[in-house]
């Protein structure tokens, strides 16, 4: 047997793991006991990462639609397809008439070459990670405030921390290694604050679990910062040499008051004031937010990033705030580019002189300065029919982008083209499909929540037929009359190593050592930066942002009583195209579904016994806009008068909100309904 270290490609945290190998064939997983992100310790997802390389549902051969059905078609027959027909609609409608989306597992290189196609050989900024569906992008928040758009601290530091606040994500269910992080830090004197509208795991060990309603983290922010500054535990020197707007934030603050707050969030008063000031006075104080678009709308961001500077938590051991990443290289692929309106390394694409730059780079003979189309826009068809071609890597977004109808809009384009590894609800639409090479079978790279790059590696051959992305991209530019020459990923790099400035000192050869790098890696750094501003901050980098209080708060009218949530659940994660080719993870994440073979709602033990609803009944959820049949799961999980609708039961929220629910009951924006037994 051989072992081989590399990084768990599931989720966010990038947890160090070694795999076993027999012959051309991986046997076996286990942790890295000295990674820094996870020490020893893996969830049951890496723990059967391996079986997915062996499943003998691969695709092995490209397919092409003949006759309304795919049947298999060489390399050269596929590619000269699908370059004639991009050629052809780019010709007649223009570069904005295709689109390229891609999933945030996608490694950095496929990435990288996947923007560059559509922007260089293409010529559309059309490009964008299909997170962008359901996922509320901080990056331009982050930006703006503080200067990064990423993760300030490892995650390693957790254990410093006096203070851990966890906000709007189920650790235990979704990243469980953080998860763990943070109890150990708990047990070992940490305080933990917990704000959600359900009742998880970690919740249950909370010093202050402040159980809000959908939709008024602003006001608890906003409080929380009154609190602060009535006390006058803000965090003066800090504020005065290194932040702006301080003084319009607190023009805005002082609108804030407790009590009517905790009215509004449904959370006693003396909870917020007690997490407020436990917050404020620890000498190093974490949030950890998720960026799930079914938890919050930019101002709730704005509003936590504002508590961090007002008690100067930024460039401290054991402080900063941790954009959470559920996928695992959700920051990686927008460090590369898969924004419609930022370059590589985070540059306006609207900006002349880095369009100048890129272009120069690549020797295209220009970029285009019109901005692209997001994913939700493309996937919900609200384009006007304009985009008439579709190209999706490693992206499934008719099984996981529930809150559009994507197969509804796949049916309408000329062309769509698919790579994965698998036959998936969305390969049935392709006109294309392309077979990919699994975990395992290339050397390529990943950047974890963290911002640590590293390095997959290569441990088996792939079968005959698939082939890597990157290489696939490189085949396709050149039939598109692009010369691009890469031999390997490793090449690859080292022009993202020129193209990305915060990453020009991670060469392959570089991230091999030790446990990857931390980026910035630079030329002059190149073992990295483990936390963001820690040699110091100099100038005035960051910025508060003034968030007033809602004017006219939402409250439920009577013939719809109970607030609606969308958001994830343990049975989500069966829906995961890798899971469902492991046997070990299809058979633990789908066993729980035996109680509700159809999928569920939520509903609290509160609300069930006065409505008279048992567990797994049928139930009917009425709204404005419609109604949707389904069964409750009664739980007190989630809080009394809510109701929690998981992502993977989309129907139900497109049957009760209309074709575009995620404009309701999410972004800020409540939606209501009453249960009806059905």
């Amino acid at each position: 047997m051989a072992h081989h270290l590399t990084t768990c490609t599931f989720c966010g945290v990038g947890c160090g793991l070694y795999l076993e190998t027999s012959g051309n064939q991986i046997t076996g997983v286990y942790p890295s006991m000295s990674h820094p992100s996870n020490h020893g310790r893996i969830c049951v997802r890496g723990w059967n990462v391996h079986e997915v390389a062996s499943s003998p549902d691969r695709l092995k051969t490209p397919l092409i639609r003949k006759d309304g059905k795919l049947q298999p078609a060489s390399w050269e027959e596929a590619f000269s397809f699908i370059a004639s027909r991009m050629t052809e609609i780019r010709d007649k409608h223009g570069p904005d008439a295709l689109a390229f989306l891609n999933s945030p597992r996608c490694s950095n290189e496929e990435t990288y070459l996947l923007q560059k196609l559509a922007r260089a050989v293409i010529g559309t900024n059309n490009v964008d990670h299909g997170t962008g569906v359901y996922a509320n992008n901080s990056i331009p928040i982050l930006l703006d405030m503080l200067g990064v758009p990423a993760t300030t601290n490892s995650i390693g530091e957790l254990a410093q921390s006096e203070v851990i606040v966890v906000d709007g994500v189920d650790l235990a269910l979704q990243l469980p290694t953080i998860g763990g992080c943070v109890l150990r830090a708990k047990l070992g004197g940490a305080k933990l604050i917990v704000i959600d509208a359900r009742r998880h795991r970690v919740a249950e060990s909370a010093d202050f679990f402040l159980q809000n309603k959908p939709g008024t983290r602003v006001w608890l922010y906003g409080a929380m910062a009154k609190v602060i500054v009535d006390r006058g535990l803000m965090n003066l020197p800090f504020i005065h040499a290194h932040c702006r707007q301080y003084d319009a934030f607190l023009a805005k603050v002082q609108q804030f008051d407790l009590l009517t707050a905790a009215d509004i969030c449904g959370v006693p008063a003396e909870q917020i004031e007690a997490a407020g000031l436990a917050y404020a006075r620890a000498k190093s104080a974490a949030i950890l937010y998720s960026t799930g678009i079914e938890v919050r709308g930019a101002r709730s961001i704005q509003s936590l990033i504002n508590l961090a500077l007002l008690t100067g938590n930024i460039g401290k051991p054991g402080g900063g705030l941790f954009a959470l990443t559920e996928h695992n290289n959700l920051q990686g692929v927008c460090d590369m580019g898969m924004l419609p309106d930022r370059l590589p390394g985070y540059a306006s694409a609207l900006d002349s002189d880095a369009r100048e730059r890129m272009r120069s780079l690549w020797g295209a003979k220009s970029l285009s300065s019109r901005p692209g189309l997001r994913s939700r826009v493309i996937l919900e068809n609200r384009a006007g029919g304009k985009v008439k071609g579709l190209w999706l890597c490693r992206y499934d977004p008719v099984t996981t982008a529930s809150v559009s109808d994507a197969a509804a809009t796949l049916q309408q384009l000329d062309l769509v083209v698919v790579q994965h590894l698998f036959m998936t609800s969305t390969a049935q639409f392709a006109h294309v499909v392309l077979p990919l090479v699994a975990f395992g079978e290339e050397e390529v790279t990943f950047t974890s929540t963290d911002r640590r790059i590293q390095l997959a590696t290569k441990v088996i051959e792939p079968p005959a037929g698939p082939r890597p992305a990157w290489q696939q991209f490189a085949q396709l530019a050149g039939k598109l009359g692009a010369d691009w020459n890469y031999a390997s990923s490793a090449d690859v790099m080292e022009e993202i190593r020129q193209a990305v400035p915060i990453y020009s000192g991670a060469s392959h050869e570089n991230l091999a050592q030790d446990y990857g790098r931390q980026w910035p890696c630079t030329k002059s750094k190149p073992l990295g930066t483990t936390r963001l501003y820690a040699e110091g901050i100099t100038g005035r980098p960051f910025k508060f942002v003034p968030v007033p209080r809602l004017v006219v708060t939402a409250r439920a009218p009577e013939e719809f009583p109970m607030s609606l949530v969308f958001g994830q659940s343990l049975y989500y994660w069966h829906r995961n195209v890798l899971i469902q080719h492991s046997e070990t993870l299809k058979r633990e994440l789908r066993v729980l579904l035996l109680d509700y073979p159809e999928g569920f709602v939520e509903i609290n033990d509160a609300d069930a016994k006065q409505l008279e609803i048992r567990d797994g009944a049928r139930i009917r959820l009425v709204a404005p806009q419609g109604s949707a049949l389904t069964a409750a799961r009664v739980t007190g999980e989630v809080r009394p008068g809510t109701v929690c609708v998981p992502y993977f039961v989309g129907q139900v929220a497109q049957q009760i909100l209309g074709k575009a629910p995620v404009e309701l009951g999410t972004r800020g924006k409540p939606a209501y309904v009453r249960l009806e037994k059905a």
